[in-house]
């Protein structure tokens, strides 16, 4: 007998039409990060043939999780492209009926924001979608936006959809953990809206919150540091999980292709399947995973502190259906974590604790 997600693919499956797809030519932005990797071994699966992009296709340590994937060899192919570089997709991209766009800049460290995150963004979604317009082939853009570029504001909302827009101004004067990233994609996603209307380009975005679960790359995915710092301690990203929103990286995946797939689809598509507050997580975290003395009290946090949703209604009734619970993806995530080496198998002693 299938097991419920199997059942669950197969009904997706015949939803997405898999027959039709073999030897079709898609191209993924930031092919060897958390989404753009996952995204691949997908599109593989599916019988695209997929020319990746990475920045150094010669760096073995950043690309060998791809050439290791099945059908690799047979499927999928490596181009050098910088969203830095002004035309530098447009070789990758020439003969390709789709495009996913998901590579960007996810550096929160950054001394240079202006320069190393906000302009390469904005800079780069253009030039992916110049190099969609001259090559005459490409039938859809599939952007991978964030919700960062619709629920940054001074004024929160019980919940949020396609229509909400994130305040630059707010977060270009609070500076708050992450806030260039928030700045880039809202930037560069209106960027994009206004070049597509101009030169009639089939685009859709994708807005997924935190991206949670199993992974192929080698190092720590970005979101990963965020959504498992109950069990790290990072406190400075308390506040991006404090009533966070949550998305399984292969629904995410999935919802990429089916909104690639489906005629219908047209405009934003919020992807979050479940939300939650930091305590709430906390409680999940620490009853899974007692060896990690998570906290399940926070400073600052009121413990009937409300989640907010971000409803993914117009998602939904395109016909798409999510597979994972909250639990499935921090367990995928955690699991891999540790098989990588990149978590302890254990916290000795309790971290930020404030009994």
């Amino acid at each position: 007998m299938p097991t419920e997600n199997q059942m669950k693919d197969m009904k997706q499956n015949s939803i997405m039409g898999s027959s039709d797809t073999e030897g079709e030519i898609v191209c993924v932005t930031g092919g060897s990060g958390f989404i753009g990797s996952w995204l691949i071994k997908l599109l593989l699966e599916r019988g695209y043939v997929v020319r990746a992009t990475v920045r150094d296709p010669d760096n073995s340590k950043k690309v060998k999780h791809l050439l290791e994937l099945p059908k690799a060899e047979t499927h999928l192919t490596l181009w050098k492209a910088d969203l830095a570089e002004e035309g530098s997709f447009d070789d990758a991209i020439q003969g390709c009926t789709g495009v996913f766009h998901v590579a960007t800049p996810m550096d929160f460290e950054s001394k240079d924001p202006e320069n190393e995150v906000i302009k390469p963004t904005i800079n780069g979604v253009l030039s992916i979608m110049k190099a969609c317009a001259k090559a005459k082939t490409v039938r859809r853009l599939v952007f991978t936006s964030s919700a960062g570029t619709i629920d940054v504001a001074e004024q929160q909302k019980p919940c949020y959809d396609e229509t909400c827009w994130s305040d630059l101004e707010f977060i270009q004067a609070k500076k708050m953990t992450g806030w260039m990233y928030f700045v880039s994609k809202t930037m560069a996603e209106q960027a994009a809206w206004k070049f597509a209307e101009e030169n009639n380009i089939d685009f859709v975005s994708i807005i997924p919150p935190l991206v949670v679960g199993p992974f192929i790359m080698q190092s720590m995915p970005p979101s990963l540091i965020t959504a498992l710092s109950p069990i790290t301690g990072n406190e400075a990203h308390y506040s991006i999980i404090k009533q966070g929103q949550f998305i399984h990286l292969d629904d995410l995946c999935r919802a990429h292709i089916f909104l690639f797939e489906n005629p219908k689809a047209e405009g934003r598509y919020i992807c979050a399947s479940h939300h939650a507050t930091i305590i709430d997580l906390a409680k999940m975290l620490s009853e899974k995973y007692p060896e990690y003395n998570v906290p399940t009290k926070f400073k600052d946090v009121d413990e009937n502190l409300k989640s907010v949703e971000f409803s993914s209604k117009k998602l939904l009734d395109l016909g798409f259906e999510f597979k994972y619970s909250l639990e499935d993806m921090f367990v995928g995530a955690v699991e891999t974590c540790r098989e990588k080496g990149l978590l302890p198998l254990s916290n000795e002693k309790k971290i930020n604790n404030i009994d």
